[in-house]
């Protein structure tokens, strides 16, 4: 008996002593970690006392601080910063749909200002400003070096002031100024309008009036056309949509699938994810869609285009999306400041991170830059066009008998149709080709009901 107790106390204390020779160094590893930080915090405070004291000028503690805090979010990723009082009040502002300003949406690379793009009818958007354009100079001043909030500071104004920015754009040989006078920037999240049997719906923002102004823009288009039998498809117009509020991603995505999921999000910590999934009901009620994207299409425009996709919902149709596919979450601070801290990532149904790789559209489809105003056409050409000629021109032409009435004015309505197409295609090369694909995929399924 007394040997099973020896040998139970020589087996307590073994345990104990292999404990103590791992765990020992653990704990030495994690005091020295939290040794060093208290260290490093020190010197923080030893260096902001030195320019207190020792500056060439007076120093604004304030700021001092503050630009220390903004240092250490801008050294993480270029979407993490600090939010003073007037910047976290500016994009409570932008969210409700109305602020001051240029209308553009930026990022910064390689110490530039990037464009990811300009808002539809906005100062900026007016005077020509394009995605993937780098901003170097705000009135003669370089902005390299500064970090985004201060470039953007930089681009504030009063309303009605000018601001010289100078740009330089890929294909270009030489910067550029571009002036722009500075407005109250409204947004109108959705503009809907009709292009023949057609429904385009130009999303150009998610903010809170995102999904009300699509539903109901969706519903009066389709009303104008005489109901839903009388639309051949949707146009969902994403390009330089620099994105906003996931809710309202959610929400747009939603709007067009019957089930599944939308997106995924996932942080540092498992716990952190989450998974959205599609609610029964389609606005469109199934028919044919078309999503148009481009490289300023961004964050939660690419959740929606990515989700169509993903969902074989849509045809992805344009040029590769900016890739932003990381989660940003406003932290509110003392003194009504806030930090933006990027806290996960997206990715679509498929499983597939958004995040610089962005969306690739099913088919490519370039925008062409617009030509210069074209020299006169020749008089030769011009007289060659007057004067050419069909068979119905021809004198004693017989006619078609094999055509009602009716069927000669549909033939001509169609026609009529077709040559709007062409024309707009001078205007809008991709939306002209998205609408091409509408009428193809109608009259695809036209002709399988009937062979049905």
């Amino acid at each position: 008996m007394r040997k099973l107790v020896w040998a139970a106390i020589g087996g307590t204390l073994a345990g104990a002593v292999l404990t103590t020779q791992v765990a020992g160094p653990l704990i030495a590893q994690e005091a020295e970690k939290s040794g060093s930080i208290y260290e490093q915090l020190d010197l923080f405070g030893d260096i902001f006392e030195r320019i207190r004291g020792q500056y060439v000028e007076p120093v604004d503690e304030k700021k001092l601080i503050e630009a220390a805090i903004n240092g250490m979010l801008t050294s993480l990723d270029p979407h993490s910063s600090y939010l003073p009082p007037d910047d976290a009040e500016d994009m409570r502002v932008q969210t409700r749909g109305e602020f001051g300003g240029l209308g553009i949406e930026v990022t910064q690379e390689e110490g530039f200002v990037k464009v990811v793009s300009p808002i539809d009818g906005t100062p900026a958007a007016e005077a020509g400003i394009q995605s993937g354009d780098f901003i170097t100079h705000v009135d003669g001043e370089s902005v390299l070096g500064l970090t985004l909030d201060q470039a953007v500071d930089m681009m504030r104004g009063p309303v009605g002031s000018d601001i010289v920015i100078t740009v330089v754009r890929e294909g270009t040989d030489e910067p550029f100024d571009v002036t722009i006078t500075r407005d109250i920037i409204k947004l109108t999240a959705v503009k809907t309008r009709t292009e023949g049997d057609s429904v385009v719906l130009r999303v150009t923002t998610f903010n809170d009036q995102t999904y009300p102004n699509l539903e109901s823009g969706l519903n009066e288009a389709v009303q104008e056309l005489g109901g839903m039998d009388k639309v051949n498809g949707f146009v969902l117009d994403l390009r330089n949509n620099p994105g906003g509020l996931l809710t309202q991603a959610i929400k747009v995505s939603d709007a067009f699938l019957d089930k599944g999921e939308i997106v995924s999000t996932r942080g540092r910590s498992p716990v952190d994810g989450d998974r959205y999934n599609a609610t029964e009901g389609d606005l469109a009620m199934g028919k044919p869609m078309v999503v148009l994207i481009n490289g300023g299409s961004a964050s939660a425009s690419e959740i929606v285009a990515g989700a169509l996709k993903d969902h074989h919902r849509a045809v992805v149709v344009g040029t590769k999306s900016f890739g932003k596919g990381s989660v940003q979450t406003v932290v509110p601070l003392r003194g009504d400041g806030a930090m933006r801290l990027t806290t996960a990532r997206y990715y679509t149904p498929s499983g597939r991170s958004i995040q610089a790789l962005g969306v690739s559209p099913d088919i490519v489809v370039e925008q062409p830059q617009p030509k210069p105003a074209a020299a006169e056409e020749p008089e030769e050409n011009t007289a060659l066009k007057r004067f050419s000629r069909t068979e119905a021109d021809l004198r004693g032409a017989l006619d078609n008998d094999s055509m009602t009435e009716d069927e000669r004015k549909q033939a001509e309505e169609d026609r009529a149709k077709a040559e709007e197409a062409a024309a707009l295609r001078e205007e809008d090369y991709q939306l002209a080709y998205a609408l091409d694909i509408l009428r193809g995929l109608s009259v695809l399924e036209v002709d399988t009901g009937a062979q049905e």
